[in-house]
Formats: structure tokens, sequence, C-alpha cells
């Protein structure tokens, strides 16, 4: 920023005011640490002004996410004839990490930069931008006469440090506050979330380093160093996930009802009896996704439900209901929604029997719109020259208009210039079939017919393209066999 300002108020195209920053005393550069977040529609014009005691500025919020690196400046216009100088906005989409990082840190034998004290150090926290830039996201407090401070433990959410990328530079200032606002400036430091997520170690003691300093004294070593305390990171919960994701809420898709099967279950149900009468073992490997395991919280997206590690195999469907039930008890749902991991699993295993004699079938249950796209359809590309097909059934009330990109009916599925082998993915959304009567058994019925209609030609077309041919009648294993993996 070019101007001098306590604070800037913020009005949306209602003329409301939005927010407010926070005040900066003395200055004609303020960098501001108070962001707005704001939900971008790329379909309307998002009309914003903003105000400071010197003037005032209007633009789109199209405009800053439109402009080069997301990085708007404009003129103030207020007193006639007179510069009331500049004001830079910068945009930059959130991630949908909720977690929030408490941590403590303290110094030790930082610069004096008082002429009749020691130093009033205090921290300046900034997130490195994807052009090279830093955006300030945190001040510390400020700790007078000291060289060795110890500041207060702080909470900042995880998306503001590094915007979810847990390898993003942060860099850390240490100044030595001043009452006219010129603080001067001791050193600085590097560090990034997964570094300090490690908590108190022989990593997380930083040298605090000045660079004209260095450039100018040969024995210069360092200005003090800073030492992480301690890092804690929690989750931020919302109302939401307390209703869809607790499985005792009837509310849930996956309520345990007592009395009759949620729509997991259904799909389950509806199509494992059928196509397991073509799986000579009756063995299922069975996978869950987006769930946060004990006994570390960890969050996996290709678990196994029986939670063995070493054999997902569950004996027949009723098997796997019984393991999806107790899984249910054990796990805590969390996003996000992502296929490829258990698309590549169920590859890998594809990949070791191509001479016709097994062929794989995934069955994936989801209430949530796909959040790895990407990936999905470079696994889906890979996976369609396997012997494997992909069914998803999507239940709840979602959107899933996504997921008809992966059911390549019309148009193959394409990935970084390859086109799919074969069409292998089969969608549809489970409301479509429910029986209007509540019918669980009709609703389950339809369901099964449309999303098994397509394997026979699928495995056909696999083989076709392959040159293999029926096995004898008379052979000990007269058909290949069908994996389901669900």
């Amino acid at each position: 920023f070019l101007f001098s300002m306590e604070e800037i108020d913020f009005h949306t195209i209602s003329h409301a005011s939005f927010g407010r920053t926070e005040v900066i005393d003395n200055t004609l550069n303020p960098d501001f640490v108070r962001k707005f977040v704001l939900d971008y529609f790329f379909e309307e014009k998002q009309n914003l002004r903003f105000d400071s005691f010197l003037g005032q500025t209007f633009c789109t919020l199209g405009e800053i996410i439109g402009s080069s690196g997301s990085r708007l400046e404009r003129v103030l216009s207020g007193i006639p004839g007179k510069k009331c100088g500049n004001i830079i906005f910068t945009a930059e989409e959130l991630s949908n990490c909720r977690d929030i990082a408490t941590m403590q840190l303290c110094a030790n034998k930082l610069d004096k930069k008082d002429f009749f004290g020691k130093s009033d150090p205090f921290l300046v926290f900034y997130r490195s931008n994807e052009d090279g830039t830093f955006t300030i996201c945190h001040k510390t407090e400020v700790i007078k006469n000291t060289l060795n401070p110890v500041w207060q433990p702080f909470t900042i959410p995880v998306r503001a440090l590094c915007n979810g990328d847990y390898d993003r530079t942060v860099k850390v200032d240490v100044y030595d506050w001043d009452r006219d606002g010129s603080h001067d400036f001791i050193g600085e430091f590097t560090t990034s979330y997964r570094e300090l997520s490690r908590g108190q170690s022989q990593f997380n003691v930083y040298e605090v380093l000045n660079p004209k300093k260095k450039g100018r004294k040969k024995k210069y070593v360092n200005s003090g160093t800073v030492t992480l305390l301690s890092f804690k990171v929690e989750s931020e919960y919302t109302f939401v996930d307390f209703i869809r994701g607790n499985p005792s809420q009837p509310t849930s898709l996956h309520y345990m009802n007592p009395y009759q099967l949620n729509a997991y279950a259904m799909a389950l149900k509806a199509v494992g009896e059928i196509i397991q009468d073509y799986d000579s073992d009756k063995l299922f490997p069975a996978y869950g996704f987006g769930a946060k395991l004990p006994p570390d919280g960890k969050i996996s997206h290709a678990f196994p439900l029986n939670s063995d590690c070493e054999n997902a195999n569950c004996v027949g469907i009723e098997g796997v209901l019984e393991a999806y039930y107790d899984c249910l008890r054990k796990v805590q749902l969390y996003g996000p929604t992502n296929f490829a991991p258990v698309i590549n699993q169920v590859a890998q295993c594809a990949s070791e029997v191509t001479d016709g004699s097994q062929y794989f079938v995934l069955l994936i249950i989801t209430d949530g719109v796909i959040s790895d796209m990407v990936q999905t359809r470079e696994a889906v590309v890979t996976a369609a020259s396997l012997p494997m097909s992909v069914i998803i059934v999507g239940v709840g009330p979602a959107e899933f208009d996504a997921m008809e990109e992966l059911d390549g009916d019309e148009v193959r599925v394409s990935s970084r210039g390859r086109v799919a082998e074969r069409d292998i993915v089969q969608f549809v959304p489970f409301r479509d079939y429910i029986d209007r009567s509540g019918n669980q058994v009709l609703s389950m019925a339809r369901l099964a017919k449309d999303v098994l209609a397509e394997i026979p030609d699928q495995l056909l077309s696999f083989m076709k393209s392959r040159g293999i041919e029926p096995r004898p009648a008379l052979c000990p294993s007269p058909t290949p066999q069908i994996n389901v993996h669900l």
C-alpha cells in the first residue's frame, strides 16, 4: 500500500459494510493482516467498494481475480486535485482445509535495537504466494524490553498459513517495536507447515538472519534464534459435519436404522447379491474412503472396512455389510471425496491377471461430489486397458453432474492427451431408482438392473481387444472368475 490510513471499510454491492481492517498507526505503507472471505461466482458481477478517511475506490471481485497474479492496484479518489495514494488488492482461492494450528514460540539472544533499553520484539508471519510474493497472515504481541522473549500461544487457520499446501514457504520476520511505527528489522527465517508440525525438536530452532548485516560483517553469525515451543492441530467442525457425518443421526445417509437399510447398505446389497453369483470364492475386498482412522486420526481414502490391512476380504455380501456397520462405529467420516486411490488400488490387482482368467468389478458408493477429478480421470484411463469395470452409485441429494464425465457412453474419458481404451464406468444416482411407495426391494431391483447391464459388454470388449477366447466347456475352470471390490 502507498498511503497513510488508520483503517479501511469494505462494502459489497448491497452497500452494506462487509468488514473493516484493523487500525495501523503512524505509517504510510500499512500492510493489513485481516482478510475477508467471499464466495466467488464467475457468472455474476460482484461490485466492491473500499473506503478510507482519505478516499475510496471501486472494483469488482472478478477484476481482482482476473488480474495478473490476482493482484490489482487502484488509485484512491477523494480530495480533488490531491493524490490520495494507491490501494493494492490480492486474492487467493482458499483450500478446503479446515484445520487450525496453535503454536508458541520463544527467542534467544536477539539483537539489541533500543538505545536506552534492549528490544521490544514481535514476530510477523507471511504466507508465500504462487507468484513468489508474500502475504502477511499473523502478528504476535510485542514483548517489551527483552532479548529473550516468550510469546503467548496463538491460533491460526492452516489455510491462512499455507492455503492447505503443507510444503509452501512460511516467512517469519522479527522486529523491534517503535512507538512511531518505524519498527526496526532484526532478522528473518523461513519454515513450512510441515516443518512446524514436527513440534518441538532440533528441526524447529531457527537462526534469525539479517541479510544486510551478514553482507557487511565477515564474522556475523546470526541475530539470535527463534524456537518452536509447542504445536498442535485441531479441526474446525461445522454444524453440517455433526449432522451429516454422525451415523447415529437420522439425517445421516449412514444412519444405522434398526428397522431398514440405509442408502449405502441398499446399494451394496442390490448390486452385490447379483454379482456375487459370478465370484467363485465369495470373498470381497471392501474399502472405505474419506475418514479419519483410529488411533491417530489419519485421513485415508482407501482403508479396509474390516480393519485388516493384510486381508481386506469379507465373506459374502453379508460379511461386507457387517464390516461396514462395524467400521461406522470406529472411524470419523471426513472429506474430501477422492476416488483415484481406490481405483488405482484395484487397477494394481487387475494388472497382475490379464490372461482372461479373472475380471474385476469395482463398486463405489458415494454421497459426495468428487474432489480429485483430474486424478480420477487419469486412473480411469489407465484402468480402461485392464480387465476391470467401475460402477459408481451416488446416494443422497448432492449434485452429481460431474460424475457423468466419467461415464463414457457418449464421449470417452481422456487425460493428458490419452483417451480411454474402453468405456468401463457406469454411474447412476440412487435417488432415480427409489420407489415412491417405500418398497426397498423394488428400489434395489431397479438399481441392480441398470448398473449391471453394461458389465457383460465391458467384459467382452476387453477379451476381444486382447484376442482371448473362451475356454472349452470341459475345462476345470470353464469361465473367467469375476472379482468384486467394494
